[in-house]
């Protein structure tokens, strides 16, 4: 049963591609957030050039730039391991990709129709879909006022065309390979859609992977903040009410559940719980290796184990008695014999 479990789960990266800590992958994934959407800024001084936008696509833009404003907001914090920005830069960037997903399968429809329509030979009507428009004037297409597929020219004299004489074109029809009215399955059909649909496809399956290894990290520094401000401060379930589950560092009674961080961080733990919180096989190690991964990459040297251990046992109260204070001038020790008293 944990074995099928295990295939149903979502996917936790514990390295990004093997070479890097999850949170050096973070911060170059958010950087690449960052540069798509600066895009926005430049599709919105295109008006200004006179270009013509549909209002999908002004929608595009200005979901860009706020959404360049929230990442810039939130990426700072992906060093200092802040658990309610790092965890809120987890769910934004996974909600960007879900509304991405949608501006790309809309874009994605018009094109093909756009190229349906092209290949059917009703290149004069107007372009079908969402910005369709826009997409005809900027993807390079051209509308002959004739679909001819060899042009004859006749000439008389046979010396040469002289002044006064006449020439005349002759002009073969073309062929075209598709149905009459433009489809977008007869678009998806065409030559040049497949290198299209598997650009697309393979952008998209790194995509994914970005958002799973966002999503890692979060739940690494969840998992590590609770372990670090657990009331107990012995194990990463001691404060939680079940023992499969983590205790949620955004209750009331913790200091980061506090106003309306704490709601907005209790609402985003809520969406994937399980997830965030849940116990699994192999956490402890995980989280402990992260730990060193971090360290060995950032060329920082081990803690010593002793000063762990002297550490675990301070905080826990069973450490040994605190040394005696320095003798001041003019005191003395006074040493009881074992005899005395006898």
């Amino acid at each position: 049963m944990g074995f099928t479990n295990r295939w149903y789960r979502i996917p936790r990266p514990q390295t990004f591609l093997y070479l890097m800590s999850l949170r050096t992958g973070t911060e170059l994934i958010t950087l690449s957030l960052l540069l798509n959407k600066v895009s926005g800024l430049y599709g919105l001084l295109a008006l200004l050039t006179g270009l013509h936008l549909s209002s999908l696509q002004l929608s595009m833009y200005i979901y860009s730039l706020l959404a360049l404003v929230i990442t810039v907001l939130l990426a700072s914090h992906i060093r200092t391991q802040s658990p309610f920005h790092c965890l809120a830069l987890a769910c934004f960037h996974i909600l960007d990709s879900i509304i991405n997903a949608a501006y790309t399968a809309a874009f994605g429809i018009t094109w093909f129709l756009v190229i349906s329509q092209h290949h059917s030979g009703a290149s004069g009507n107007k372009p079908p879909g969402a910005g369709g428009s826009t997409i005809d004037e900027t993807a390079g297409f051209t509308s002959p006022q004739y679909n001819v597929s060899q042009v004859d020219v006749a000439v008389a004299p046979d010396q040469g065309v002289g002044p006064g004489d006449e020439a005349l074109a002759v002009g073969r029809p073309g062929f075209t390979t598709t149905a009459a009215e433009p489809s977008f399955d007869n678009g998806v059909l065409q030559p040049e859609s497949i290198s299209s649909i598997i650009t697309i496809c393979a952008l998209w399956a790194i995509r994914v992977y970005f958002v799973l290894v966002m999503m890692s990290y979060a739940r690494l520094v969840l998992r590590q903040h609770v372990a670090a401000t657990s009331r107990a401060n012995t194990a990463l379930h001691t404060g939680s009410k079940s023992d499969t589950m983590a205790e949620n560092p955004f209750s009331p009674h913790c200091p980061e559940g506090r106003g309306w961080k704490g709601k907005l961080g209790r609402f985003m733990v809520a969406l994937g719980k399980t997830y965030w919180l849940g116990s699994e096989e192999g956490d402890e190690a995980w989280m402990n290796n992260a730990q060193s991964f971090r360290r060995r990459e950032e060329g920082l040297a081990s803690p010593v184990p002793g000063v762990v251990e002297r550490e675990r046992r301070r905080r826990s109260g069973t450490g040994p008695p605190p040394p005696m204070p320095p003798l001041q001038a003019g005191q003395y020790l006074r040493v009881q014999d074992a005899t005395d008293g006898r």
